[in-house]
């Protein structure tokens, strides 16, 4: 019984040490710049900022205006007046403040919202590739965390064949990649 048991460990050790996995790198970021529709993507990007442009400037020329009222005609005021004259200007500073913060984040979510599909499509190919090719492991090399990569591991320009993109600017080769 013990010689089987050693027999089935031994076997399964073999099988393990020749079980090989096969690990590439994807740059997606690169994919994404390189996409027809991400023109079109940083179209949508530049209007919706023009929007939160529009409206921020629109607070900050209430703003001006109430500072302006307020630094013309601060003597003629009752305290009441000017208390509520202050409060209001400080309101709208924090207002402003605050939209200026909110805004990046909207930005964010709206960058999420329309490159969400790109990478979708970028994923699938991805995908396809890995299943070809049989990669058990793929990381990210646009991270920077990427201590080491050979150049022969790389799918990104795998994947930009699957989807139809012909690079237009010649992919820079990463630090953390060496060619054999």
């Amino acid at each position: 019984m013990k010689q089987i048991a050693l027999g089935f460990l031994l076997s399964f050790l073999a099988f393990s040490v020749n079980a090989q996995s096969k690990i590439g790198t994807i740059d997606a970021e690169y994919i994404l710049s390189q996409m027809p529709e991400n023109i079109e993507v940083n179209k949508g990007l530049e209007a919706y900022n023009q929007e939160l442009q529009a409206d921020l400037e629109t607070t900050i020329k209430e703003y001006e205006t109430l500072v302006k009222d307020y630094q013309t005609n601060n003597e003629s005021f009752t305290d009441t007046i000017r208390k509520q004259k202050e409060e209001k200007i400080i309101g709208l500073e924090n207002s402003i403040k605050n939209y200026r913060q909110k805004a990046s984040v909207m930005m964010q979510m709206k960058r999420n919202e329309l490159t969400s599909p790109l990478y979708e499509k970028i994923d699938k190919a991805m995908k396809e590739v890995i299943a070809a090719e049989g990669f058990t492991q793929i990381f990210h090399a646009g991270s920077g965390n990427l201590a080491f990569s050979r150049v022969e591991d790389d799918i990104t320009l795998k994947v930009m064949d699957k989807l139809g993109i012909e690079p237009k600017e010649p992919q820079p080769a990463p630090d953390n990649t060496v060619e054999n």
